[in-house]
């Protein structure tokens, strides 16, 4: 009996292994190639049946449940916090809208995130609703400080950064300097008389 391991650990230990893998594969596919990635993608990385997924995590919506936080969450919030550190309004709307858009090029994920492409995962919900709160919060300080046209909203923001998601996620990639030269076509275009002196 002794050093023997009991079958009931051995099956404990393999479920544990295999959702590490699963994690971990998740984790690469969505912040590779967004939330949408076919589950047998995910399955042939971690070394496990799709089914195995379903068993372990009950789903895509399970799965993106469980590694958000890893995928998404855990930088957007981050830039959030930095945002909110700048003391003035006007760089504080530049560099939130940069990084903003700096996130929606790196991450397909971020982008599935702001579309709500999976509107029953209650965590993705939550970062669109941090999100939007966000982008209230940083807009009014900006249009006070007259760093937005005064007519700017939040609601603005919102579309420029779905009509982005949707052009990141079903066209093609533009050369990133490119995309950079555009995000300073934006924040020229909505810039206020703070903005227009410098």
């Amino acid at each position: 009996m002794t050093g023997a391991t009991p079958a009931g650990s051995r099956l404990r230990a393999d479920a544990r292994r295999n959702s590490e893998q699963i994690r971990a594969a998740a984790i690469g596919a969505f912040q590779g190639q967004g939330l949408t990635v076919p589950l047998e993608e995910v399955a042939k990385a971690a070394g496990v049946s799709k089914a195995t997924i379903f068993n372990r995590f009950g789903g895509r919506i399970g799965l993106i449940e469980a590694v958000i936080e890893e995928v998404v969450a855990r930088e957007l919030f981050a830039l959030i916090g930095r945002a909110r550190a700048v003391d003035d309004p006007g760089e504080r709307i530049t560099y939130y809208l940069t990084a903003l858009r700096d996130l929606q090029y790196r991450q397909p994920a971020f982008n599935d995130v702001l579309l709500q492409t999976y509107p029953d995962a209650r965590q993705l919900m939550e970062i669109c609703r941090a999100g939007s709160e966000a982008n209230e919060e940083f807009v009014a300080a900006a249009r006070a400080a007259g760093a937005l046209r005064p007519e700017f909203t939040a609601g603005d923001l919102h579309a420029l950064v779905l009509d982005n998601a949707l052009a990141l996620k079903h066209g093609e990639l533009p050369p990133r300097g490119d995309y950079d030269r555009r995000t300073m076509y934006l924040l020229d275009g909505i810039g206020g008389r703070t903005r227009e002196t410098t």
